[in-house]
């Protein structure tokens, strides 16, 4: 027995010192920023800026040199030197799916079967997740959890990364489904004896009717007497009436102009391209449709021989100077790891042809823009949510973003997460050895 209570003791210990920071507590006192560089994310710079927030709300914001404002009772962060930022925006992410990928039962990222709009990714959402807290050091403070697997994958929510559970993470819940858009080429089954090089699906025509159908069908039941209660379809109503995105995972340029004149055929005007590698080669026609796109993970190879080795650091400016909308996401190989470098894939950009502040809308305004909710979130307004953060540096460089404080409506986050407590374990341990 004696033994029983000693191992129980110890878990307890250990699970103690490895949980989540606790959420922060509601904002209970006025808080001003004064003598920071403020980045509004629209474009605009205030170089010496006070800003002054109050029950989750900014206040005021404006040049501190011409705005006098009584700042007594509230709580003053000098920050001369410093940068304020919107809180970063990862589009088109799985963070708090996942939590180990080898460890079945902490996975929730997908379904089973083909069409499944009615999966809703913000009820698996795990808020006690130690890799959602490990982006807030980097200014990621906000989300898209979006399913995967399957020809239709789900319902995504938008969600902010400091809460007890997915109730209180939740700042937009249900904004859009997303579909994987067939493929018109295939690659060779070399395990068959086939060339393995890319070749024409045959398949291709008859993927996308069973699409066609299916949202057809979905259209026709929504439109009905609802007899009987059909949840797939049902889900899919909001795609009809305006009230839900409909976002597509599409790379190449045919197959971009196909997802988006199927979109249109069925009546659906909010599309957003998610992948989109060949999306600049279609920008006029994305523009004229008013399509937006989740633009692939910035800091990869390109895939054809005959492709510029920067092709994919400099394809969000070829998107901007098209006047296309463009938001930056991190999918594909180790995303939710990768999801913490998302102002550097910005940054990268910036080396490749935009201006800083064009950079900084691909992680704020831009997203916020297209999951709806930019009347709270993504820039610096008064009025809007006071999620924010003050870095020592550019927040687009890795060298120099050093987050300082942290914001979600006001709250003062902790920037402690496994990583932080470890460094600091591990620093004294080699200092106490000089």
């Amino acid at each position: 027995m004696k033994n029983y209570i000693y191992i129980v003791a110890f878990l307890l210990s250990v699970s103690i010192g490895y949980a989540q920071q606790t959420p922060a507590p509601k904002q209970t006192k006025a808080i001003a920023i004064v003598g920071a560089t403020a980045h509004i994310g629209n474009g605009e710079v205030i170089e010496n800026s006070i800003i002054t927030f109050s029950n989750g709300k900014i206040t005021n914001i404006g040049d501190a040199t011409r705005m006098k404002m009584n700042t007594s009772g509230m709580e003053v962060i000098q920050a001369s030197g410093k940068h304020v930022y919107p809180g970063f925006i990862v589009a088109n992410g799985t963070l708090g799916l996942v939590e180990v990928d080898a460890v079945k039962a902490s996975n929730d990222l997908s379904e089973l079967g083909t069409f499944n709009p009615h999966i809703r990714s913000i009820i698996a959402y795990n808020a006690e997740s130690k890799i959602v807290e490990s982006m807030r050091p980097n200014g990621v403070l906000l989300g898209q959890v979006v399913p995967r697997g399957g020809r239709i994958t789900g319902t995504s929510s938008v969600v902010q990364y400091d809460a007890w559970n997915w109730e209180d993470a939740a700042i937009k819940t249900d904004d859009g489904i997303h579909i994987n858009w067939p493929s018109n080429f295939s690659p060779g089954r070399w395990w068959l004896g086939e060339d393995p090089g890319f070749k024409v699906d045959k398949g291709y025509d008859k993927q996308v009717k069973e699409l066609e159908m299916y949202f057809n069908e979905a259209k026709t039941h929504n439109a009905g007497a609802k007899k009987e209660r059909n949840l797939p379809f049902e889900a899919m109503a909001g795609l009809f009436d305006g009230s839900k995105h409909l976002y597509i995972n599409v790379s190449g340029e045919k197959n971009i102009r196909d997802a988006v004149n199927f979109a249109k055929s069925q009546g659906i005007n909010k599309i957003t391209i998610i992948g989109g590698y060949q999306a600049s080669n279609v920008a006029s026609f994305l523009k004229n449709n008013n399509v937006s796109v989740f633009l692939d993970r910035v800091h990869s190879r390109p895939l054809f021989e005959d492709e510029d080795y920067d092709y994919n650091y400099a394809h969000a400016k070829a998107l901007v100077d098209a006047g296309v909308l463009v938001a930056l996401e991190p999918s594909g190989q180790m995303e939710r790891m990768n999801s913490r470098n998302l102002p550097f894939y910005a940054g990268t950009t910036v080396a490749h042809g935009l201006t800083k502040e064009q950079a900084l809308q691909l992680i704020t305004q831009n997203p916020a823009k297209i999951m709806g909710i930019d009347n709270i979130y993504g820039t610096l307004e008064s009025g809007k949510s006071a999620t924010l953060f003050i870095s020592e540096g550019d927040a687009l460089d890795m060298r120099t973003n050093i987050v300082t404080h942290a914001f979600i409506d006001g709250r003062n986050l902790s920037l402690e997460s496994h990583q932080t407590e470890l460094w600091k374990r591990y620093s004294a341990k080699y200092k106490q050895q000089d």
